[in-house]
């Protein structure tokens, strides 16, 4: 696949900053501690940086905070999880506030789709 250089740096500074959500869910599903299933995060799927992905499952976990309500954003997200889609992977979205106020549905939620 054909990189744009921003986009790679971008994502290798997001790592790097990432949201308190998005520490939650890496330490949930990082080193393979997550039913054996590898997990990467922000990575790059064409032109797009999505948090974390399961390649072997083709599963996306997006966290959103706020802004993804914003009209702009969230024309923006539909486009993105539609070229997402076409690519093979399934996008489970989860708002900051489920992470920090029901992290076991969260689990759960990722779990059950790990498994299907």
């Amino acid at each position: 696949m054909n990189y744009n250089g921003k986009n790679l740096n971008l994502a290798k500074n997001m790592r790097s900053h990432m949201t308190h959500e998005e520490v939650i869910i890496w330490n949930m599903v990082r080193a393979k501690k997550f039913l054996g299933f590898k997990f990467k995060r922000q990575v790059l799927i064409g032109d797009y940086i999505v948090d974390f992905v399961c390649e072997s499952k083709k599963l996306i976990l997006e966290i959103d905070g706020g802004q993804h309500n914003e009209p702009k954003n969230v024309e923006y997200d539909k486009k993105r999880t539609e070229f997402l889609n076409s690519q093979g992977y399934k996008v489970l979205r989860f708002w900051n506030n489920e992470i920090r106020e029901n992290i076991s549905g969260v689990y759960e939620v990722i779990m059950r789709n790990l498994l299907e």
